[in-house]
């Protein structure tokens, strides 16, 4: 079957170790099942993968790809949830959470099988190319808002780096649920898209808010660090799951997280029902991901590219 996979790995140059061709479809395994992958989307993770963090030389080659929105054996319109051996279903009690690309072969192929477990029904109003973008960056966003930063309607939260996957679909589900969002962006048509998103303001990267804020969501490290800290009220939470930007910040600013009693909550991914809760969030309201561009698989070197360089807005969909 024709696949996008990390044939090796590079921590320098990991788009040299990305391949496109033929890989071997997947066989039948008790529990599992195969889907038909009609759209999945690029988070970077898969960039990370391709640079050897979390894939060993062992388990190459190795299909990439965490999320997808697909077809199972019986016809089911389905949506994929990319966390293994969470729950045990399908590999036992003993086996270790990890996503996949990590220890099993990834979506960015025309078959894909995953635990029986892990699948959830499609909602008829999203489109496969929508759907594939839920399951790693928006519920990522989803646990970040309303598990972790536990904000209510009408708190105010602070998106850094609008642009990214999960930073957008903060934005849009913060929005959607009655939250006063503020971003941040270096680039001027992104702040312009932050604000046609839903946010209040979209203000330059450091730039200093109108007032402190309840939450803030964190996917860029270092850099952003000690505006983040800096925009939050007493009391207020910051919710991290990356650092795209480094994760050494030049100071950790120890005495303004105790002396303000802020929380740093760490946060990745999510559980199979908060994406059941996200997608009936979807559905009720309307709400639909924000895609930059939709691609075909044999042009998946583009869409990599093209998140490498940081010039998206939304998610990069592959489609087979």
């Amino acid at each position: 079957m024709f696949a996008a996979y990390a044939a090796r790995t590079d921590s320098t140059d990991p788009l040299s170790a990305l391949e496109v061709g033929e890989r071997p479809a997947p066989g039948p395994r008790d529990g599992w099942t195969t889907v038909t992958v009609k759209a999945a989307s690029l988070n970077h993770h898969d960039i990370w993968s391709l640079r050897g963090v979390g894939l060993p030389d062992a388990r190459l080659p190795m299909i990439l790809g965490c999320d997808a929105a697909g077809v199972d054996e019986d016809g089911n319109e389905v949506v994929l949830h990319s966390v293994i051996g969470q729950s045990g279903h399908g590999v036992g009690p003993d086996e270790p959470r990890s996503i996949l690309t990590e220890r099993y072969q990834g979506t960015f192929a025309e078959r894909v099988t995953v635990p029986t477990w892990n699948l959830l029904p499609k909602p008829a109003g999203l489109s496969f190319e929508e759907a594939a973008c839920l399951p790693t960056a928006w519920l990522t966003a989803y646990r970040m808002l309303f598990t972790n930063a536990g904000v209510r309607p009408g708190d105010s939260v602070l998106v850094q780096g609008a642009g990214g996957g999960v930073a957008t679909a903060a934005i849009v589900l913060g929005s959607a649920a009655g939250l006063r969002v503020y971003a941040t962006s270096r680039d001027e048509a992104k702040r312009r898209r932050a604000v046609e998103l839903g946010a209040v303001e979209a203000l330059e990267s450091g730039a200093r808010l109108p007032h402190r804020v309840d939450a803030v969501i964190e996917t860029v490290g270092a850099a952003t660090w000690s505006h983040s800290l800096k925009s939050l009220r007493p009391g207020g939470t910051l919710v991290i799951c990356g650092a795209t930007s480094g994760d050494s910040p030049a100071r950790g600013e120890l005495n303004r997280i105790f002396f303000l009693e802020l929380k740093v909550v760490g946060s990745t991914m999510g559980a199979k029902d908060e994406l059941e809760d996200l997608l009936a969030f979807c559905a009720a309201k309307g709400v639909r991901p924000v895609i930059d561009r939709t691609l075909p698989l044999d042009r998946a070197r583009e869409g990599f590219e093209l998140m490498e360089r940081g010039d998206q807005f939304g998610k990069i969909v592959l489609t087979v």
